[in-house]
């Protein structure tokens, strides 16, 4: 039991209330760590007692068994128990605590050397991105395609290890092959170790000596590879698909990247898009358009007939219902909007110039009257005469 602390509440010291939480506890105790820890206040006794203090009540008020004895008895409920400890040793502190004060936040501390994995030969891959245009009439059904990808592969002759045969390596001199370079600094409480990877072997713990001669040691060539993609239908420009694995292979046996698909719709000869609907223009002549009918319309299933109304008037919407674009991320697709528009012949027969001429001043061939455009009209005869 540390000096002075047996008068001062866990509570306190941790500066929680007695309702937290154990992330709570752990989060406070885990900043009072830091905050008086021995390599940051060094021949400071005052900040080393602060250290252990807050270290035996985290060591209570973590313990679900001890936190219940605590609140019920306070210090007596835990002091002199078999499960209850002290910390007078800063190094016992540590030991106990090694998932709070773990290497990513103080390193190794005083020669208690943290397991280390070794890293492998080999960098990621790099990812690739490539464009890949579709058409409309692929974008409405969906579609298969096989792509082609420059990229860089494996290389073939050393299985992308970049060795030239099986004893192509040599154990790091620097770091005996550990791939690690420790420094030791020493202070009144231990001993601190920084662990940090070997610049010489790159943290592989061993050096190439003998390079491959296909890929000069890179473990991956220049060439050329094809996937197959399926494009689902109602896609835009801009979506795209992920091939994994199929982007640059990594340097010296390292995992390749992805492969990144982006899509470009071709834009249509015909057909215009709008979200999942598509507009189309029928240009009808002015017969069929006053009397009615029923024309083909070209659509991305097909040829369908529609029917023309008597006296339909250019500028005419028409909605095919279900003819658009398939809704990517749920059930259902777009309309065919059918956008009328009135022909207009340029030149005539005589014979049909005296047909027309025959209509002209018809009352079923007149505008309707409008009548601001009639005082409209009127307004300017005023002005003018």
């Amino acid at each position: 039991m540390t000096s002075g602390m047996t008068q001062r509440d866990y509570y306190e010291i941790l500066g929680v209330s007695r309702g937290a939480t154990d992330a709570e506890i752990k989060g406070a105790y885990r900043k009072l760590a830091m905050q008086f820890h021995p390599d940051r206040n060094p021949d400071d006794p005052a900040a080393e007692e602060k250290f252990k203090e807050a270290a035996e009540a985290y060591d209570v008020l973590s313990d679900s068994n001890k936190r219940s004895r605590y609140d019920r008895f306070g210090h007596s409920g835990v002091q002199g128990s078999s499960d209850f400890h002290t910390y007078s040793n800063i190094n016992d502190v540590f030991s106990a605590f090694s998932d709070i004060f773990g290497s990513s936040v103080f390193g190794d501390f005083f020669g208690q050397q943290q397991s280390r994995s070794r890293k492998q030969h080999g960098d990621q891959g790099s990812d690739l991105r490539l464009n890949l245009q579709v058409t409309l009439e692929e974008i409405a059904s969906g579609v298969e395609k096989t792509v082609r990808i420059k990229h860089y592969k494996t290389c073939q002759t050393c299985s992308g290890s970049g060795a030239e045969g099986e004893s192509a390596y040599d154990t790091c001199s620097e770091c005996n092959g550990t791939g690690e370079r420790r420094h030791v600094t020493r202070s009144v409480f231990g001993q601190f170790i920084n662990v940090s990877p070997c610049s010489t072997c790159d943290g592989t713990g061993e050096i190439l000596r003998h390079r491959c001669s296909a890929c000069g040691g890179e473990g991956r060539t220049e060439g050329e590879s094809t996937v197959k993609v399926t494009i689902p239908a109602g896609v835009r420009t801009g979506n795209y698909l992920t091939v994994t694995g199929k982007g640059h292979a990594g340097r010296r046996g390292g995992p390749s990247g992805d492969a990144i698909v982006v899509l470009e719709e071709i834009e249509h000869e015909y057909f215009h898009r709008v979200d999942d609907d598509i507009f189309y223009d029928l240009v009808v002549d002015f017969p069929t358009a006053s009397l009615g009918g029923e024309v083909e319309v070209p659509t991305l299933q097909g040829v369908s007939v529609v029917k023309i109304e008597p006296g339909t008037q250019p500028m005419t919407l028409l909605s095919l219902k279900g003819k658009g674009i398939p809704h990517l991320q749920s059930r259902g697709r777009g309309d065919q909007v059918v956008r009328f528009n009135i022909y207009v012949p340029k030149s005539l027969s005589s014979k049909e110039k005296s047909i027309l001429k025959d209509l002209v001043g018809n009352e079923h061939f007149k505008p309707p009257a409008d009548k601001r455009s009639k005082h409209f009209f009127e307004k300017l005869k005023a002005v003018f005469t």
